[in-house]
């Protein structure tokens, strides 16, 4: 540690006494424990009141239990010498080395092969050596430098003893980092997980709120609403087309936007795409001249790669798109833009497309395929309905992500900031 960084940058009030290091050996107790090695003695099944933890289990801090495989009781005296308790940390030492998790929550856990048990004996916060040892400067600078050179990357348990720990002095300030930090880790867990509960959500009633084999009418439908559906291919109602091809030499940095198959698949994951693409107002004018120009409520549905994925058209800014590759169905107030969107992320129109697209190694779906694309339509007044029930349930999901990306960034940040490390 240098001696002009043995404090943190960003400190609780109060606290002004400089940081120690310790060899985390010092101050835990660093085991290789029995695990599940001796197999003749272990029975595995898809159920029961012991879990057993493998490496994979251990993820960004978390315990991620949904692949899990639980052990038999009658080998509980057996392992006895394996359990788990409150405020035992988990490492990864084989593999994916590094991995950190803490358990929190009972003691029903079991260690498997190639993860170590840290069990502090001081008194030190668990936690806060837990998330010490998560940070980004903590792996480059001490678990890096002793794997770098190996392609089975491992640590023995005398490796992990000599890490360096540099710790606060007074354990109350360790405690107020800790709990800091944990609380950003239960908003972020928490997040994810209305995140996920809405997707689930989403998911279902996708299957209930449309059609399903052969029905004229869906089981779950808004109050009020009594009339069968109507089946009508997507060609019979819109022109459906593309684009004049523009080519690649006509790619520019900044003017009118260019999309192409794997940006409307970004924007499907509400993820940004690896580069962006445009074209000059002058070409687009140009071209637009001869395809016309996407409107609002169009859909673009992309035709190779990840094939039948929808972006709808929300505003008149102005847009150009790759020829072939995406199909532009000219809606013109025909179908509710939303509930268009929506039926073709539904299992009836996707089922269509994924039977159309050949048995090669590379499915397509063309204008051609895109006329001939079923669609069941309610009136209007229950497409826009289910159109925008079905955007809140996504502005949801892109809250809680959106909430989850700012608590990882602060959080990143605190693990930058609050800690000091060692051979700074």
């Amino acid at each position: 540690m240098d001696k002009g960084r043995d404090k943190p940058r960003v400190r609780f009030k109060g606290y002004t006494d400089a940081w120690e290091q310790r060899k985390l050996g010092e101050i835990a107790d660093v085991t290789k424990l029995a695990g599940f090695e001796f197999t003749e003695h272990v029975v595995y099944s898809d159920q029961g009141n012991i879990i057993a933890l493998r490496g994979l289990n251990i993820k960004n801090g978390q315990l991620v239990l949904d692949d899990v495989k639980y052990i038999d009781d009658s080998n509980f005296s057996k392992l006895n010498r394996s359990k788990l308790y409150i405020n035992d940390i988990m490492f990864t030492y084989v593999g994916t080395v590094g991995e950190v998790a803490i358990i929190k929550e009972n003691d029903r856990f079991y260690l498997a092969p190639n993860v170590s048990r840290i069990r502090i004996e001081s008194d030190d916060s668990p936690e806060y050596i837990s998330q010490y040892m998560r940070t980004e400067q903590f792996y480059k600078k001490v678990i890096f430098p002793l794997i770098a050179t190996s392609s089975q990357p491992a640590l023995s348990m005398e490796n992990i003893r000599k890490f360096i720990i540099c710790l606060p002095q007074n354990k109350e300030e360790q405690r107020q980092i800790a709990e800091c930090l944990s609380h950003i880790d239960n908003l972020i867990t928490l997040h994810q997980r209305k995140c996920e509960e809405i997707k689930k959500l989403k998911k279902y009633m996708l299957q209930k709120m449309f059609p399903q084999n052969g029905a004229n009418v869906p089981e779950i439908r808004f109050d009020g609403f009594t009339d069968a559906w109507e089946q009508r291919k997507l060609g019979e109602l819109m022109n459906v087309t593309s684009v004049k091809r523009i080519h690649q030499s006509d790619w520019t940095d900044s003017g009118v936007r260019f999309l192409r198959a794997r940006d409307i698949v970004a924007a499907s994951k509400n993820e940004e795409p690896d580069d962006y693409l445009y074209i000059s107002k002058e070409k687009y004018e140009e071209y637009s001249a001869i395809s016309g120009k996407v409107d609002i409520d169009d859909l673009l549905v992309t035709g190779v790669g990840t094939i039948g994925v929808p972006y709808l058209v929300e505003n008149t800014e102005p847009l150009y798109f790759k020829d072939g590759n995406i199909i532009w169905f000219q809606n013109q107030n025909e179908i509710d833009g939303k509930f268009l969107y929506y039926s073709f992320i539904g299992n009836g129109i996707q089922s269509f497309i994924k039977a159309s697209a050949g048995t090669g190694t590379v499915g397509t779906y063309t204008i051609d395929t895109g006329k001939k694309t079923p669609i069941q339509l309610p009136l209007k007044d229950e497409q826009k309905k289910i159109g925008e029930y079905f955007s809140r349930l996504d502005y949801l999901i892109t809250l809680h992500q959106h909430k989850c990306e700012e608590l990882q960034n602060i959080k990143k940040f605190m693990l930058q900031n609050m800690f000091v490390q060692g051979g700074e």
